[in-house]
């Protein structure tokens, strides 16, 4: 019974890998719905290891590098496998120019730079009731959400139509990652309602832009949640 106790959010971390890695063979197949359902299960699972090891008590050292592996696949190499993927159609040109290699190799740099985030958070004890920098699962939605819609609805059109924007968002999207901004965390330091409204304004308005834009939205959901926690830098703490 301790045995299952001590290691049931263990396994929910590694069925988190087990989702990530599944999810990227379907992307680079060019199944992308069934990469979209592993991620949502990877969400879940991201989600439930942690609160399953607290309720149990049972956090460990082990738990935790586990939880940075599984996500460095999850929210690390998927990412930068739909940018590589984004990338792929314009071969080695960059502004009518050929380079020696296919731009596309630039999408991993999503994925390096996930690396080093989870790093960076795994030695910052800062890091309790907000995040520094935007966390891997909300930047895979960021980047996975707009290749989503695109297929899906052809939506961001002027972003898969010039390689220079998506040049652009990986830099972006990569410096978010380690940026010093203070994103929120739904963590709970009080339930004073007054300290919550950053989180308050998060979730409403994301459910908003979600029931109005559907798939759409996914994407713009994070921009509003990057948005919302620049308002509200200062109540971060």
């Amino acid at each position: 019974m301790n045995f299952i106790k001590n290691n049931l959010a263990n396994a929910l971390t590694l069925g988190n890998l087990f989702s990530g890695c599944v999810g990227a063979v379907h992307l680079m197949i060019g199944d992308y719905q069934t990469t979209a359902v592993c991620i949502v299960l990877s969400l879940l699972l991201d989600f439930f290891d942690g609160f399953v090891a607290r309720a149990l008590k049972a956090n460990s050292n082990l738990g935790t590098q586990l939880d940075s592996l599984a996500d460095m696949v999850s929210f690390g190499l998927v990412p930068g496998l739909a940018m590589f993927k984004m990338l792929e159609p314009f071969g080695n040109e960059v502004f009518g120019t050929s380079i020696p290699f296919d731009i596309e190799y630039f999408g991993f740099l999503i994925t390096l730079f996930s690396c080093l985030r989870l790093a960076i958070f795994n030695l910052d004890e800062d890091q309790k009731y907000y995040f520094k920098g935007l966390n891997t699962p909300s930047n895979t939605i960021l980047i996975f959400g707009l290749y989503l819609a695109h297929k899906e609805l052809s939506a961001f059109g002027f972003l898969f139509e010039n390689e220079i924007y998506l040049l652009i968002l990986t830099a972006i999207s990569s410096w978010l990652l380690i940026s010093p901004i203070k994103m929120i965390a739904m963590k709970f330091k009080s339930m004073k309602l007054q300290d919550n409204y950053p989180k308050l304004a998060l979730l409403i308005g994301a459910i908003l832009i979600l029931f109005i834009f559907k798939t759409v939205g996914i994407p713009l959901v994070i921009i509003y949640y990057i948005l919302v926690s620049l308002i509200f830098q200062k109540q971060l703490k």
